[in-house]
């Protein structure tokens, strides 16, 4: 992909017909009980903002600013509820010491979803995420629950997110084994600091009839050109989990090679006249896989600008200098298969065109 886009040129979600916006609006941000989140009348500019471009794609979740993102979202719909396609999630704990409070099994699952249901002022949720795989519930309950939802109308179509790629492969497969409804949606992180999905999830997700949604597109805001060197050291904050910053360190993303890449992608946008989260987001979107990136912002200004990702055009040689500066080392069994000598023994010699070509 190497041409213009425009917000309001749709497309499908993986597997299904649903069609959606090539940027999703996230609204994690939404909402200030997390210390740092847009106040509602800023995150109502950001709304408006976005639909009136043609956006239609709205992410949420259950637990997002303690729920206030969900009741935020559910007053920026009113009077345009029909044109939104709202994506929501479950998984996460709402009530601390309650185990059953999070976690993918039924019970959190029917709360969670007739919660998120009061909190949007809705009766129906477009699409379903999981928000993580929990490593306790069976999968034919995950899926047998969520199975049940969709059949009674309050969920359409049905997502995962941070979950392993042989597991969301086993969940396909035991759903369409018993026909049950398949997943649509794929959540992952994904950006130019972040590109360890390559090797397993992304290659499923093509072949399963996922659409990857990617989260963090920017890497936090490293890629935006937020932080440098002197970020590095966290040492002499009392509460990093307190900032924003302190939670991207934590995460294990703000490092030197990622900060290294950052200054590629500023390189980039010098060159055409973007800003760098514009070419950050706008190498993502290349990505055959990828149908909309997530896109979160606290600001009018910064929702903008992502949404300007649209507008750019990066050239083979921009294209390949990121890549090379961000590429992911080869992981087995790609690394062993992919040796010269192997691809030999395993086509006799022969020249043997791979599937596309």
């Amino acid at each position: 992909m190497n041409e213009h886009i425009a917000l309001d040129h749709y497309r499908l979600l993986g597997r299904s017909g649903l069609r959606v916006a090539p940027l999703a609006l996230g609204t994690m941000t939404f909402g200030q009980d997390w210390g740092w989140g847009a106040d509602e009348a800023e995150a109502r500019r950001i709304f408006d903002a976005y639909v009136e471009r043609g956006g239609n794609f709205v992410d949420t979740a259950v637990n997002y600013t303690n729920g206030s993102a969900e009741r935020m979202v559910g007053k920026l719909m009113e009077g345009r509820r029909e044109r939104i396609v709202l994506s929501t999630k479950f998984t996460m704990a709402r009530t601390p010491g309650d185990p059953n409070s999070g976690g993918n099994h039924r019970m959190n699952l029917v709360r969670s979803v007739e919660t998120s249901l009061r909190q949007l002022g809705t009766d129906r949720i477009e699409l379903l995420h999981l928000h993580a795989w929990d490593d306790t519930t069976p999968p034919d309950e995950v899926l047998r629950a969520l199975d049940d939802l969709v059949r009674a109308g309050k969920v359409l179509y049905l997502g995962i997110c941070n979950t392993p790629a042989w597991r969301v492969a086993q969940l396909q497969t035991i759903a369409e084994l018993r026909g049950w409804t398949q997943l649509a949606a794929l959540q992952i992180e994904y950006s130019l600091v972040e590109r360890s999905v390559e090797h397993e999830l992304m290659p499923m997700a093509r072949a399963l009839g996922l659409g990857v949604m990617p989260w963090s597109p920017l890497g936090g805001g490293i890629l935006s050109g937020k932080y440098g060197q002197a970020d590095l050291d966290t040492r002499g904050e009392r509460d990093v989990a307190a900032t924003r910053k302190g939670i991207i360190a934590s995460s294990g993303l703000l490092n030197a090679t990622s900060l290294a890449i950052a200054g590629v992608v500023a390189e980039v946008a010098a060159e055409i006249g973007a800003t760098a989260a514009q070419v950050a987001l706008a190498w993502t979107l290349r990505h055959p896989a990828v149908t909309a990136p997530v896109i979160g912002a606290r600001t009018l200004a910064q929702a903008l600008d992502n949404l300007g990702a649209l507008d750019v055009v990066l050239g083979e040689e921009q294209v390949a200098r990121l890549d090379a500066a961000s590429a992911p080392a080869p992981i087995f069994p790609q690394r062993f298969v992919g040796q010269p000598m192997v691809q030999q023994l395993m086509s006799g010699g022969a020249q043997v065109a791979g599937r596309g070509h």
